[in-house]
Parts: C-alpha cells; sequence; structure tokens
C-alpha cells in the first residue's frame, strides 16, 4: 500500500530522534514511518486509522433486539385471583382493564340500586300488613291523591311483587360480578398461555370447485366443493 507523507509526522520523527525516545532512522524520519507500526499508532496510514473509526462507530451504535415477553400462565392467574385486573396488568393488557373495571362499577351499581328499592318496598309492605296507624311509608310509593283505603288487597300484591322483584335482581347483581371475576382469572390465563401461540403465515383454507369420481363407473363424477387447509 501506498504511504503517505506528512510534515507532522517528519516533525515528531525528529523530536524523538533527538531527545533519544526513538531509534528512527533517516530515511524513516524523511519518510515518517517507522519499522513497527503497532508500537506507535502515531504513524499509521490515514485510511487505517479512518476505517478503525468508522468500525468503533458502527459497534456503539449496534443495538440488540428486544427479547419478546412472554408471561407465566400460573403467576398470572394468581394474580388474577389476588386482585382483579392485576393479571392483565401483568400479561401488559392495559386495554382490558376499563372493560374489567367497567363491569365490576356496573355490578355494583346494580346491586346498590336494586337492594335500596328491596328495602323500601319490603319496608312499604310491612308497614302495610300492620296495624299502626303512624307506619306509612307506603304513601311514598302511591300517586298523588290517591289512598290504599278500598285497594289494600291490591296494593298489599303490587307491593310484594316489587319486593320480590328487586330481591331478585340484587341477588342476580352478585352473581354477574362474581360472573365477571372469574371471567377475568381466565382471560389471564388463557392470554398468558396463548401469548406464544404462533400463528404461521402459510396458515390457509383454499376452497375450489372440483368432480368426485368414485372410480366404480365409467360416467363422470358429481361436482362439488373442495375445501383444504394448509398449515
Amino acid at each position: 500500500m501506498r504511504r503517505e507523507w506528512c510534515p507532522y509526522r517528519f516533525l515528531i520523527g525528529m523530536l524523538l530522534l533527538v531527545v533519544g525516545e526513538g531509534a528512527l532512522s533517516a530515511q524513516e524520519v524523511a519518510t515518517g514511518l517507522k519499522a513497527d507500526s503497532t508500537a506507535f499508532p502515531l504513524f499509521l496510514p490515514v485510511d487505517s486509522i479512518s476505517l478503525a473509526q468508522e468500525a468503533d462507530s458502527m459497534a456503539n451504535n449496534t443495538t440488540l433486539p428486544a427479547e419478546k415477553f412472554i408471561p407465566n400462565s400460573a403467576r398470572s392467574t394468581w394474580l388474577a385471583l389476588i386482585f382483579p385486573g392485576a393479571g392483565q396488568i401483568y400479561n401488559r393488557k392495559y386495554w382490558k382493564l376499563p372493560i374489567i373495571y367497567g363491569g365490576f362499577v356496573g355490578c355494583i351499581y346494580a346491586l346498590s340500586w336494586n337492594g335500596s328499592m328491596y328495602n323500601d318496598y319490603s319496608q312499604a309492605y310491612l308497614d302495610l300488613m300492620d296495624d299502626n296507624p303512624n307506619t306509612k311509608s307506603y304513601e311514598d310509593f302511591l300517586p298523588r291523591g290517591s289512598s290504599v283505603e278500598g285497594n289494600t288487597d291490591y296494593y298489599k300484591t303490587l307491593f310484594k311483587n316489587r319486593k320480590d322483584l328487586y330481591r331478585r335482581q340484587r341477588d342476580l347483581s352478585v352473581f354477574a360480578m362474581i360472573g365477571v371475576y372469574i371471567l377475568s382469572v381466565i382471560d389471564a390465563y388463557v392470554d398468558a398461555e396463548l401469548s406464544n401461540f404462533d400463528i404461521t403465515k402459510e396458515l390457509s383454507m383454499k376452497v375450489q370447485p372440483t368432480v368426485f369420481n368414485d372410480g366404480k363407473r365409467a360416467s363422470s363424477g358429481s361436482i362439488g366443493l373442495h375445501c383444504s387447509f394448509t398449515f
């Protein structure tokens, strides 16, 4: 390879010759080269220095690809059992949290509303059934200007039916809340279990017309559809 002559190398070589730090011949001083180039990297050719700097820059800019997160299904299930939604957080499926907590909020609201109405109608029914004239909470449910006088049996049946209705809806709200809790646990387990499930690009279904012939008759067979799966 052709060596290039640089003035600064000549000056450095002369300085080393004067102080006795290097044993350079006159020819090596004139050309700015040393016999053993590995001992004095200052005398490396310009092209070699540029290539070394470029290699160091590429090595520093190289980044390793991030590993894919694969959740543990057992840990996800236990977290979901301990605290609803924790399994989805562990699986990094944060978009499911509003669905889960929205279901819990809806069930809690239904439980509170139906429980309150059940208590009110139960008290009204009890007040209507007793003989105490001071207990008249049932009047809050009567239309304005109406009275239970002459329609006692009708209002007794009405209040009883309303009481049973809201009690049934209150109980259903409790079961619905338990259902949301169980679904959140199942979702956390299935999501973690299928996180490493690979759907290959070769998976496909092809439907095409075909002729079916059993080979027993010389005549042509029947026409139908042929469905094939590739995976």
